[in-house]
């Protein structure tokens, strides 16, 4: 082809990016693009947010390394649909590159955006670049995608190979800068403050993601051990660069098979593995069976009734703002609240405190991670929560609830997190740390604590709420209709 415009979406790097290394092989030369896309943002202006600075970051990064290579990136605000045919018409493409996005909402768009192409002649193709596998690349043996994971993950272990790891390459074509390319607007000129990204210990972009990956490299081998516990670093903080692709899941792969995944003995590398393996099997879920995004992907949970009314609201702020008297749930709040981040582990013990001792419905709960977390993946966030809630694929058993005084114990157990992010208990004993209403009111008045005053009571009895649970997915047994729950 003479001519492809490059449209970078998810996947803000200038290395291993599928789109832009398949445009470089077929094309004398390629022009690359952004936009900020209206349907997004725009609902988000006038604030300081976290997810649309990073992006700014990473524009910026990948704008300088375009240009040091001879191109450079476009960028725009307005709507794709709009604005990538005008783009095309206006450099003179062939043809339009992109990476697959999986989401409803992202294939709607792609699927105006290539018709408006087509009208005017212009070629427009996708290309795999977030997933390792994806499509009709892992089915079962009748054929079907799977809805379990554990298998899936055996269906997906045994087709990788070394080719799948490997990093995209392109050579033979150019990079071209157009005069369009303009250089990245500040943040101000499309309508947000700075949410202080660098204070959080956030960088963005590639470098920020490599300098992560550098560190974790070095924790690898202790993951599956320490993974688990909100206190210890232990996990990989990647999350935020992979959801922005400022970071290659091949990459990632690569690094642990390097560090013995494929064999036995590496439980670190094998442990982390497989969550990538969950990423990517999310990924399938969202893209096949897109109704989870409205409801449950078992279509018998959608019979439960959840609470309502006034008092229902009320435990829903309060476990907003980490006010539910539970320490660790608490804590966990607070920390997605202020930073935008919050662990793995405490993730599934929140939305489980929201589901099953609250009684409030999932999508709520999910609908409120999807505004504050800086890494917000739909089809990750989605199959989190559904798990949480027992209505999706492969979930927990209804009857599985955490408690959550005993996940505080096991996984905070000297409440190091709790002192965190609840410094009012800091004064608390080690063993009230995670039940201060335990206290005699002599010992809360000894450590100036007092339950009730300086931090809440407890919005619920979590035996008590754990009867109602039964009771509420009791319907699901029964094969009851809608309105029968408690």
């Amino acid at each position: 082809m003479d001519s492809i415009l490059v449209w970078f979406r998810r996947d803000l790097r200038d290395g291993d990016q599928a789109a832009l290394c398949e445009a470089l092989r077929r094309a004398r030369s390629v022009h690359c693009a952004f936009i900020f896309d209206r349907e997004i943002i725009d609902p988000l202006r006038q604030t300081a947010d976290r997810r649309v600075e990073f992006i700014h970051g990473s524009l910026l990064e990948l704008d300088h390394a375009l240009r040091a290579r001879g191109g450079a990136l476009v960028v725009r605000h307005g709507w794709p649909r709009d604005e990538i045919p005008r783009l095309a018409r206006e450099l003179g493409v062939t043809a339009v590159f992109a990476n697959r996005d999986y989401e409803p909402q992202a294939r709607q768009r792609d699927a105006a955006v290539a018709a408006a192409l087509h009208r005017h002649g212009v070629g427009f193709e996708l290309f795999k670049d977030q997933a390792v596998f994806d499509g009709d690349e892992v089915l079962t043996q009748a054929g079907r995608p799977h809805t379990v994971f554990t298998p899936y993950r055996n269906a997906w272990l045994k087709r990788l190979t070394e080719d799948d790891w490997q990093p995209h390459s392109g050579h033979g074509g150019r990079l071209v800068a157009s005069p369009m390319a303009a250089g990245v607007p500040a943040l101000a000129d499309l309508g947000f403050a700075e949410a202080g990204l660098r204070a959080l210990g956030i960088a963005p972009g590639m470098s920020g993601g490599q300098q992560r990956l550098q560190d974790f490299a070095g924790r690898l081998d202790l993951y599956r051990q320490q993974r688990d516990f909100p206190a210890v670093k232990g996990v990989s903080y990647l999350s935020v660069h992979l959801r922005f692709g400022t970071v290659s899941v091949r990459q990632l792969v690569a690094l642990a098979v390097a560090a013995g995944a494929l064999r036995p003995g590496f439980e670190g590398a094998a442990t982390w593995l497989s969550e990538l393996v969950w990423r990517d099997f999310y990924f399938m879920i969202l893209d096949r069976f897109p109704h989870v995004v409205e409801r449950s992907f078992r279509p018998e949970y959608d019979a439960i009734t959840w609470e309502q009314g006034a008092a229902a609201e009320q435990a829903f702020a309060d476990w907003c703002a980490g006010r539910t008297g539970y320490p660790l749930v608490d804590a966990a709040m607070r920390q997605i609240n202020g930073t935008g981040y919050m662990h793995n582990r405490l993730r599934m013990l929140v939305a489980s405190f929201l589901t099953k001792d609250l009684g409030i419905d999932w999508r709520r709960g999910e609908a409120y991670f999807a505004r504050q977390l800086n890494d917000f993946d739909l089809a990750a966030n989605n199959g989190g929560w559904q798990w949480a809630a027992s209505t999706g694929c492969d979930a927990q058993p209804y009857f599985r609830i955490f408690n959550p005084v005993t996940q505080s114990e096991r996984f905070d157990p000297g409440g190091r997190f709790i002192r965190r992010y609840l410094p009012e208990l800091a004064p608390v004993p080690d063993r009230f740390i995670h039940a201060p209403w335990r206290m005699s009111a002599g010992e809360q008045a000894a450590c100036g604590v007092r339950v009730g005053h300086e931090v809440p009571a407890p919005v619920v009895d979590h035996e008590e709420a754990r009867r109602c649970t039964l009771q509420r997915y009791a319907v699901v047994k029964r094969g009851a209709v809608p309105g029968r729950g408690r």
